[in-house]
């Protein structure tokens, strides 16, 4: 048995071990055999959080350092787990989309059973918490009825259920996770699932809240709304948490995100303000069962904000006609990342605030030395940079994070792929089409090379440009003619080719290079999972001992030597203090000693660039609707012309075009608007033919 499946196993035991804890948590069981057991052994050095520490924080943690270790063996193996030969039916049923509906959106087999799993627990854990509840029920003032105090504990014991749901809530938005790749997602893939917590958790934290207040009134109680007690729950944290939680929900349903993004954007920032008054509210003990997710967010936040703080070095950038705008950056060339990532950029002169992901399209084989991403001018922030470009600036400063990105090219192990787009979504599907040009160069490769048909639907011709960026702007000449790519291109809102004299020019401009930009690297250098490996442990190693030694030689002698127990609110204060102290430390002396490293390729880099003659900016244009004279025209670019056909005033029929697919293994990928993601879903999921495997990505941000 090989060193990875052994990990695999030792990840597959301790996350039902973790899962058996949460199912065990609302029974009598765990509150009056485990919890007292447990807290002899350790309650000397962490007080009642003891427990929850080692049942529920402990493990996760545990499973994101050794995903670390995985990911590094699996990125050095160079033989992803994922490229089986054909996709086994069973797999392939798990992965059938069997749900196409709004708001869920596009809900594969796996997903729908992990779903009614997860609402499963919820309910599970409520009819217990209730159950206990009302056998030991408990009058929290003089005269109060029963049913007022069955009332007050169903509100409460909804407010533990959404407690469970923030356990897993920030997992999704962990963008350089090591857990998400260990079951095949990306942060990106994921973010639905943050969007079902999170309207889930909103909805049991209102009827908790809601609750509290009608009691509070029937019972005449309505002064402890404002209590801040000293030794239990301080209601007035959880009041100021829950208005910052309906400002976020309210600006986060799709028609306000979509229509109005930066109210969105601004007010979802909020975040750090509820999480904080959310924990005063819970205290120490239930912060540690949503901990995990917490830390591993706090940490890769941390890391993203140092990366952030450089500005990297911008080479170029390819501005196309129809408003698209390909920018071209220095990598370092040990950054590898694959088909599909995504990048995270922020422009100062447009807004120091914002941040956009838009997809990598360059392949770090063929461009060892590029990472280029394309834009679509749809928005004002992308209009603004578009013209910020299309005035021939020298230089425009912009910051990076990531590049985000799947552990593995798993679509490519299909005989052939199907990839539909929908606008600006081809951008996509350009990275794996260079990926695939590049695995057909190598001779001795044993990979299988899929057959491609590309089904693009652009509404003007102008449009059309946006299939030259298949091509990169440098590098080896890209032997586009040895793969089998067929390209049906379609102009939706044009009936008839546009005149040669109406053809607008690609223009490319080279900037100036600047010795203080940095090419984008790793935010850890070439061995980013040992070293996000070693923060985790170091970091929780480190919580745990401070913890440890301020609960036994302060909190403790407290609590057990004087007639008063300990603040509430201060015993977690310290929590949230050790928790972003230790990772503070341990993530800035990592990333530190990694810069060092760095120093020495960047004197090099440095001297290299003055000696750099920076091309003149050219403009070429390119027909794909003619056979006219081009400039600069070039054989990769004629075989990729030859592959096309263009059809005007029409738009693609999807379900004649996929059943008729042949072959016994095809992949369907698509990426456009919501619309053309559902049909294309509802086709593959019909059953009328068993050959089409649907791809789910979703890149809906």
């Amino acid at each position: 048995m090989s060193s990875q499946a052994i990990l695999r196993m030792i990840f597959l035991l301790v996350f039902l071990g973790w899962l058996l804890v949460w199912i065990m948590l609302p029974t009598k069981t765990y509150k009056q055999t485990w919890t007292p057991k447990l807290n002899k052994l350790n309650s000397t050095y962490f007080g009642g959080q003891g427990t929850n520490l080692l049942l529920f924080t402990f493990p996760m943690m545990f499973l994101a350092a050794l995903g670390c270790v995985y990911l590094h063996f699996q990125k050095k193996s160079e033989k992803p787990h994922s490229e089986s030969a054909i996709m086994s039916r069973p797999l392939a049923f798990w992965k059938r989309p069997v749900l196409v509906m709004a708001p869920l959106g596009i809900v594969t087999a796996v997903e729908l059973a992990f779903a009614t799993m997860f609402v499963a627990l919820l309910i599970w854990s409520l009819a217990n918490y209730l159950h206990l509840s009302f056998g030991h029920l408990h009058m929290h003032k003089q005269g109060e009825k029963v049913w007022e105090a069955k009332f007050r504990s169903v509100s409460l014991r909804l407010g533990y259920i959404g407690n469970i749901c923030w356990a897993f809530l920030f997992f999704p938005v962990t963008r350089g996770s090591s857990i998400l790749p260990l079951v095949g997602l990306t942060s990106e893939s994921s973010i639905k699932y943050h969007i079902w917590l999170g309207h889930l958790s909103m909805i049991l934290f209102s009827a908790h809240s809601i609750g509290f207040i009608i009691y509070w009134a029937m019972t005449d109680q309505m002064a402890l709304m404002l209590e801040w007690s000293r030794d239990w729950v301080p209601n007035v944290a959880g009041v100021i948490a829950f208005v910052f939680a309906v400002a976020m929900w309210a600006t986060s349903f799709p028609r306000i995100r979509r229509n109005m993004f930066e109210v969105f954007f601004y007010t979802h920032h909020l975040y750090t303000l509820y999480l904080f008054f959310y924990i005063l509210h819970v205290g120490a003990a239930y912060f540690c069962m949503i901990l995990p997710g917490v830390f591993l967010f706090l940490i890769d936040r941390y890391l993203r904000f140092l990366q952030s703080r450089k500005r990297a070095r911008l080479v170029s950038a390819r501005l196309l006609p129809c408003g698209t705008v390909e920018l071209n950056f220095s990598k370092s060339p040990g950054l590898n990342y694959n088909p599909t990532s995504i990048l995270f950029v922020n422009v100062p002169s447009i807004s120091k605030l914002q941040w956009h992901p838009f997809t990598v399209t360059s392949n770090c084989n063929m461009e060892p030395d590029r990472l280029s991403i394309t834009i679509k001018s749809e928005g004002s922030w992308t209009q603004k940079l578009y013209q910020q470009l299309s005035s021939l600036t020298d230089r425009l400063e912009v910051s990076i994070e990531g590049p985000y990105g799947p552990a593995s090219s798993h679509f490519l192990r299909h005989e052939s792929l199907v990839m539909i787009s929908g606008g600006s979504g081809i951008t996509l599907f350009i990275s794996i089409i260079r990926e695939i040009i590049f695995r057909s160069t190598q001779p001795n490769s044993s990979r299988r090379i899929p057959r491609i048909l590309l089904i693009c639907a652009f509404k003007n011709s102008t449009d059309l440009t946006m299939l030259d960026l298949l091509l990169p702007i440098s590098g080896t000449p890209a032997e586009i003619s040895q793969i089998q790519l067929h390209i049906e291109a379609y102009v939706t809102r044009e009936t008839k080719p546009p005149t040669a004299d109406t053809q607008k020019l690609l223009q490319t401009i080279w900037f100036k290079l600047n010795p203080m930009d940095s090419p984008i690297s790793a935010a850890l250098g070439p061995n980013s999972w040992l070293w996000l490996g070693g923060i985790i442990s170091s970091s929780f190693i480190m919580f745990l001992l401070f913890l440890a030694i301020l609960t036994r030689y302060y909190i403790f002698p407290i609590d057990h030597n004087t007639d008063m127990i300990y603040h509430f609110t201060l015993r977690t204060l310290w929590d949230i203090f050790f928790v972003c102290v230790c990772i503070f430390i341990a993530t800035s002396a990592i990333f530190l000693s990694q810069k060092r490293q760095q120093k020495r390729q960047s004197a090099m880099e440095k001297r290299q660039i003055q000696n750099l003659k920076v091309p003149t900016p050219t403009m070429s244009p390119r027909s794909w609707s003619h056979g006219a004279d081009r400039e600069l025209e070039s054989l990769p670019h004629q075989s990729l012309v030859q592959a096309t056909k263009v059809h005007f005033g029409t738009r693609p029929d999807l379900k004649k075009t996929l059943l008729e697919c042949k072959g016994s293994d095809v992949g369907v990928m698509v990426c456009g608007p919501r619309k053309m993601r559902h049909e294309v879903a509802k086709i593959c999921s019909s059953g009328l033919v068993h050959n089409l495997h649907f791809e789910s990505i979703s890149f809906t941000w």
